[in-house]
């Protein structure tokens, strides 16, 4: 019984047109692995799905798929749009600044404001010392519901970083 369930709940899935293929596939994913009621389960993973967009250094808007809960520096990093290797740990202490991300304005509100901690290395990793409102550290940006739809844009690298 419960297999033909998660059968007939797979199939429901892949009809929902508002979700993008990824994310079928990890409501697919966790129903597959879950307990006796995998409805019950999914709609948890569900639930803490964030979608939001970012602009690439193409200028293109690409689709991220996110977790409530997970930084932007791993949704940006799972989606290769900002380098893993650049920002091993998610603590401020480790930071390089090399996550820099650019929020777009009608989102910043929606945000806790930077810590002292961001705003010293944000102004550290400039040129000029003077801090860009729009400038967040993707490891210090953490997902969640409200964010739903968030638009950021990945900075093209200083000059002064490039190898």
């Amino acid at each position: 019984m419960a297999i033909s369930t998660l059968h007939k709940f797979s199939s429901q899935i892949h009809r929902l047109p508002s979700l993008s293929p990824f994310t079928q596939s990890l409501l697919v994913r966790s129903s597959a692995t879950s307990s006796p009621t995998p409805s019950a389960s999914s709609a948890k993973v569900a639930d803490k799905i964030v979608k939001l967009f970012a602009i690439d250094l193409d200028g293109k808007k690409r689709e991220v798929v996110g977790l409530s809960g997970q930084t932007l520096l791993k949704a940006l990093a799972n989606h290769h749009l900002i380098d893993p290797e650049s920002h091993r740990l998610e603590e401020i202490d480790a930071c390089s600044a090399e996550c820099e991300v650019n929020i777009a304005e009608e989102w910043l509100e929606k945000l806790p404001p930077r810590s002292y901690d961001e705003e010293y290395i944000l102004k550290r990793s400039s040129r000029a010392r003077v801090l860009n409102r729009h400038s967040r550290l993707g490891c210090q940006v953490v997902l969640k519901p409200s964010l739903q739809g968030m638009v950021v844009a990945i900075p093209e690298p200083k000059p002064w970083d490039i190898p």
